[in-house]
């Protein structure tokens, strides 16, 4: 009757699966890391979850001015909830060993996501914003 999981792979894993729902778990892999980010992505139908359970990760939003993304970046604290509503771009760096649970509409990972590549300046823009954001917790 109980069902356990626990899921250590590196990379994004929707685990439970159900009927207008999921809940994955989003494990350090380095395309999240903070200097790799090379897009941003949106879903048009669900809002997005994010819960950190452990690690460093910075939750990065982006709305669209003229076809180039402005961003907004937060350090996320573990065990906070996080949403990211639909319609918004965004994607998460994390530091190695990080993990995040993840909650929105069943099979969001299947069908309901578009990619938008960065810049070269854009990217660096972004690991500055990122790494400020590390650094506040540090400093």
């Amino acid at each position: 009757m109980i069902e356990a999981y626990n899921i250590k792979e590196k990379g994004y894993h929707p685990f439970i699966v159900k009927e207008g729902w999921q809940l994955a778990r989003l494990n350090f892999t380095e395309a999240q890391h903070i200097n790799q980010i090379i897009r941003l992505d949106v879903h048009l139908k669900t809002d997005e979850i994010f819960i950190p359970i452990t690690g460093k990760s910075v939750l990065i939003a982006a709305s669209m001015v003229n076809n180039e993304p402005q961003f907004e970046t937060e350090l996320m604290k573990i065990n906070h909830i996080y949403n990211i509503p639909k319609g918004v771009w965004h994607n998460i760096a994390m530091e190695e060993g990080s993990e995040v649970f993840i909650a929105e509409k069943s099979n969001t990972h299947v069908s309901d996501f578009e990619y938008f590549p960065l810049s070269n300046a854009k990217k660096e823009e972004l690991g500055i914003l990122v790494k400020a954001q590390l650094e506040s917790q540090n400093g």
